[in-house]
């Protein structure tokens, strides 16, 4: 069974919008459940404190565009390679 590589392309890029924006309202609304929930991601280790207190939109914006390009080309390489390999 072949995959399409755009469709499951955009599924990731979809999925990672989504938590990406998820995460930035619980952030922004429900600070210390924020904090549990993204450290909870890498077992509990202390990773949002790592992160700035204030970050400009045009930053937010300009860094959630690289992810989205970075989680798509990931999502389309990965469905190629797939395909080449599992015929």
């Amino acid at each position: 069974m072949k995959l399409q590589p755009l469709p499951f392309a955009n599924a990731i890029a979809v999925t990672t919008a989504g938590l990406t924006i998820v995460l930035y309202t619980l952030r922004w609304m429900l600070p210390p459940f924020f904090t549990f929930f993204f450290n909870a991601q890498f077992f509990g280790a202390d990773v949002a404190s790592l992160l700035p207190q204030d970050t400009p939109p045009l930053t937010l914006i300009a860094e959630l565009l690289a992810l989205l390009g970075g989680a798509w080309s990931i999502g389309y390489v990965w469905t190629a390679l797939y395909n080449r390999w599992a015929s």
